[in-house]
């Protein structure tokens, strides 16, 4: 799979499936807690009160199997994954919930604030994973620099 070439072609659905998850976690998600605010405005967020949590069994997949292969190539995800930012919707696996993995959530927040849109943050964080890896995608880069220690 040229990831590339299809890029373009995926992103559409990429991005009608990114609003739908963050929508549903909208409705289903809780808020922040006093701490989590507070934490997520040290990493930059503007706006903590729009974020919302749900804690997931497993990360949902889009129904485009091209695009659940494409994310599965790039890291994105896959069965390790156990944090996902859509928006101020945040996807955390049961059992792995900490501050780190939070913080590191917030910043993509932070991020996609930065746009104003799914529609205008996915294409970068997509392109910049399809270029660079998801080790080394800028915005993954910034997030691990952003983690906040467990206490």
């Amino acid at each position: 799979m040229n990831l590339h070439t299809l890029l373009p072609v995926l992103l559409p659905h990429a991005i009608a499936w990114a609003e739908t998850v963050a929508a549903d976690v909208a409705l289903r998600g809780t808020e922040l807690d006093t701490a989590h605010l507070v934490d997520a405005r040290t990493v930059g967020v503007h706006r903590p009160e729009h974020i919302r949590i749900l804690l997931v069994d497993h990360m949902p997949q889009p129904p485009n199997i091209e695009l659940q292969e494409a994310a599965r190539q790039t890291g994105l995800l896959g069965p390790t994954t156990v944090g996902l930012t859509l928006g101020y919707a945040i996807l955390i696996r049961r059992g792995y919930w900490s501050r780190r993995l939070l913080s590191h959530e917030f910043r993509h927040v932070f991020q996609y604030e930065q746009v104003g849109s799914l529609a205008a943050f996915l294409p970068k964080y997509l392109a910049s994973i399809v270029h660079n890896g998801y080790w080394n995608c800028t915005f993954e880069q910034d997030a691990r620099l952003h983690e906040l220690a467990d206490i």
